[in-house]
């Protein structure tokens, strides 16, 4: 019986043969030997960024041998280059999404307090929120094509809005609970999306804005229809391989408090490589206190913060859409965050 080599220091993760990162592929060991079956079977830990997954099984049919064969790794002859196969992207049946739908979480109790029922029923038609029997909420991730990808489930406060930790941490995945009941298979390759990505070919001609949270996403998305609001899931999901359905596109990145630089970086990139027009916002660096540092201040808090003052405005501007001022005309405060979230370069 194959299996995965245990974690034991840096010296157990090697270099992955696709993305060439050191310290991130986990080799498949011979059950006879307890050898490597051969440097290029295993599985790459970046599973968003290279999704590089070559099992035993595919290594023995490629090389015509027998699976109980206990060949050593040095006794192995290499493969070509172009041998090594990745699997097909993982996704779940569509039932799942339909049969979580639900307001009862503790997240959309919270969104209640700020938003109007007309507005948490747009989130919830837009981003299918689902919930779960504690009241979880589940974001599901349903890509460009409408394949879905995973459910990220996570707990909140219905008071202040807070993600919940429990006993596994913060955050738990559809696909991990499919995986325990043997529903899905091991090896399932999940490579995540962004979240809302399935509103991409919705609307094709809208420009997007992207966050880091999914909390922040919809949000924002309640206030701010005219662009569709994606979350990259935390600070590394702005990767490469995700960004490719960006292309041609006009993006706007809001990066919460102390990812400024990464997605500075990463902006470059992808403009470079998918000739998108990228805007990039330093919103929460400007304005950020040393407090709000402290306190790990994002983009909602922000949000949330301007909503709750009582400030003059300027009189509507005309270039919005008939939605937007209507939604201005109900809340005054949006003008002040449509000059601090600089969303009149990308509205007008």
């Amino acid at each position: 019986m194959h299996y995965l080599q245990p974690y034991k220091g840096k010296s157990t993760r090697h270099t992955c043969p696709s993305c060439e990162t050191i310290h991130s592929f986990t080799q498949y060991l011979n059950g006879d030997t307890h050898e490597p079956i051969h440097r290029t079977v295993g599985i790459c830990n970046r599973e968003t960024k290279c999704g590089y997954h070559y099992t035993p099984k595919q290594y023995f049919a490629d090389n015509q041998m027998s699976q109980s064969s206990s060949m050593s790794f040095k006794n192995i002859p290499p493969l070509q280059k172009s041998s090594p196969r990745v699997d097909p992207v993982g996704s779940l049946p569509f039932f799942y999404v339909q049969q979580s739908a639900s307001y009862k979480s503790n997240f959309v109790r919270f969104l209640c307090e700020i938003l109007t029922n007309e507005q948490i029923h747009s989130i919830g038609e837009n981003y299918a929120l689902g919930a779960t029997k504690n009241k979880e909420v589940i974001f599901w991730q349903i890509d460009i094509t409408g394949k879905v990808r995973t459910g990220k489930i996570m707990q909140y406060n219905p008071t202040t809005g807070k993600r919940l930790k429990h006993q596994n941490g913060a955050i738990d995945w559809v696909h991990n609970k499919l995986k325990k009941t043997g529903t899905l298979p091991e090896d399932f390759n999940l490579q995540q999306c962004f979240f809302g990505e399935h509103l991409l070919k919705i609307y094709p001609e809208k420009s997007i804005a992207i966050v880091e949270s999914e909390k922040s996403a919809i949000i924002a998305s309640s206030l701010f229809p005219d662009l569709i609001w994606l979350a990259a899931g935390n600070l590394n999901g702005l990767s490469i391989e995700k960004c490719q359905v960006l292309k041609e596109r006009d993006v706007t990145l809001y990066p919460d408090l102390g990812a400024y630089e990464k997605w500075s970086l990463k902006a470059t990139e992808i403009k470079k490589q998918y000739n998108c027009n990228i805007i990039l916002s330093n919103l929460l660096e400007v304005e950020a206190t040393d407090i709000d540092r402290e306190k790990g201040l994002d983009i909602t808090d922000y949000i949330i913060a301007e909503l709750s003052t009582n400030k003059t405005f300027p009189e509507i501007q005309k270039t919005f859409s008939p939605n937007l001022q209507a939604l201005i005309g109900k809340n005054r405060a949006l003008m002040v965050l449509i000059n601090g979230l600089q969303l009149d370069e990308v509205l007008f």
